[in-house]
């Protein structure tokens, strides 16, 4: 085991970099750092975070080594860590990916649906060459993978790489319900031990155990129906997140079997959350006012004053934290458990080998070793089936180049679930993808 490690951040213009570095400052006793580079293809985006980050190392973690930089060749190099948070397109391409389907009449979301779809191939290029490029550099380092969307990115890559031992799909959605829940709970999330099963942003909590044993699901059901559910960092958080949340009490009042993820509200109820959603007005728009400007303009405040002691660049430390504790878990071979993503081969019983499911494992050295779920209901089995098999169709689209595997995906896709609306939406994301997505024929 090295004594410190060299770690890379891909995507170091996002504003979630700055909970990152925050992160691997604050967490040195678990994952000690000689050097952290920053690596963007948008040189003037990632110079705001990166001089941030200069400043918060220099006075937190001075002995570690960081820089950013735009040349992978210097950014891969010798490294041991890779943390992949990239968006190809922009923010530019994510509010396509909204307001033409909602335009359309269909739900517009970054990662569900056929905006979900958009982003999901529109990424695999760009994932595929950075894992082609990490390992000409480096061939054994772990790629933590968190790019959205991420069940069919991390389906498209290990359709890529199907001997690829050292990736990681993970997503900090999980972990921000369970810090959620241990705020009504006034608990420490941290010792919960959780039971899960699903895809990514498609899954349920079956339980929830404490230190003692003691499974906290019914309370946490017998709360959320009494007084609502909010997001551990509900005080932070823009408006369309604390609905999202709110509607946990909707599913539960209706499906009451498990705790839900949240983002199976679009899934659910699609015409409802098609009527309050505004197609001049999306999620992307309140990132781009909201987070986008407040981690921005906090960052060059740091930049101009010289010190980042008392900064509020940090908001939710939640993805920081995981991605940080998932990689420190396989460094020092804990066997932690997390909820991470993982080749089903027989984890969910009667359920395809190759999917990608989301479920609950002990991570270490040779990364995760997953739990098994066993047989699952069948109202779930039937809606995780066709959620699969939409995933499985826009990657072999992507792949293959088909035309008829697109639209064969949109049109299983709860959130389109018309052939006719599947192939006008289709054709008009075929226009707005031209830059990004292949040829489809």
């Amino acid at each position: 085991m090295k004594d410190k490690l060299n770690i890379v951040i891909v995507g170091g213009g996002s504003t979630w970099c700055p909970g990152i570095l925050k992160s691997l400052t604050k967490h040195q006793d678990i994952f000690p750092l000689n050097r952290v580079i920053m690596f963007d293809t948008d040189a003037e985006r990632q110079a705001v975070i990166g001089e941030f980050g200069k400043i918060l190392f220099r006075e937190e973690a001075p002995e570690v080594e960081f820089d950013y930089t735009t040349d992978k060749d210097v950014a891969y190099e010798d490294v041991d860590f890779v943390l992949c948070q990239i968006r190809t397109g922009g923010y530019d391409m994510r509010s396509k990916d909204e307001k033409i389907p909602l335009h359309m009449g269909l739900i517009g979301q970054e990662t569900v649906g056929a905006g979900g779809m958009a982003y999901g191939i529109r990424s695999m290029t760009d994932m595929i060459e950075i894992v082609k490029d990490v390992r000409a550099h480096s061939p054994k380092a772990w790629i933590i993978n968190y790019t959205n969307p991420a069940a069919l990115v991390a389906y498209g890559l290990q359709k890529a790489f199907p001997k690829e031992d050292h990736i990681l799909n993970i997503c900090d959605q999980p972990v921000n319900l369970l810090r959620s829940y241990g705020r009504l709970l006034g608990r420490d999330s941290s010792e919960f031990e959780p039971v899960y099963f699903g895809l990514n942003h498609f899954g349920w909590f079956t339980h929830l155990y404490d230190k003692d044993g003691v499974d906290l699901v019914p309370t946490i059901k017998k709360f959320v129906k009494e007084n609502g559910f909010k997001p551990v960092d509900a005080e932070q958080r823009d408006q369309s997140w604390l609905d999202t949340y709110a509607m946990v009490a909707d599913m539960l009042q209706d499906f009451p079997d498990y705790l839900p993820n949240t983002y199976l509200q679009y899934y659910l109820y699609p015409k409802y959350k098609l009527a309050h959603l505004d197609p001049d007005y999306t999620r992307s728009d309140e990132v781009i006012n909201g987070r986008e400007k407040r981690v921005f303009a906090e960052c060059r405040r740091v930049a101009e004053v010289g010190t980042a002691k008392d900064s509020s660049v940090v908001q939710n430390d939640a993805h920081g934290d995981m991605i940080v504790e998932v990689s420190s878990a396989i460094y020092r071979n804990t066997r932690q458990t997390f909820i991470v993503m993982v080749k089903n081969d027989g984890i969910v019983k009667d359920f395809p080998d190759d999917a990608m499911v989301e479920v609950a494992a002990s991570v270490g050295v040779n990364g995760p070793q997953p739990y098994a779920v066993g047989e699952i209901g069948t109202f779930y089995h039937g809606l995780m089936v066709n959620q699969y098999s939409y995933e499985r169709l826009a990657i072999e689209a992507y792949f293959e180049h088909s035309y008829e595997k697109a639209l064969q995906a949109l049109t299983l896709n709860r959130l389109v679930n018309d052939a006719k609306d599947a192939r006008a939406i289709l054709d008009k994301l075929i226009e707005a993808n031209k830059d990004y997505w292949p040829e489809l024929s």
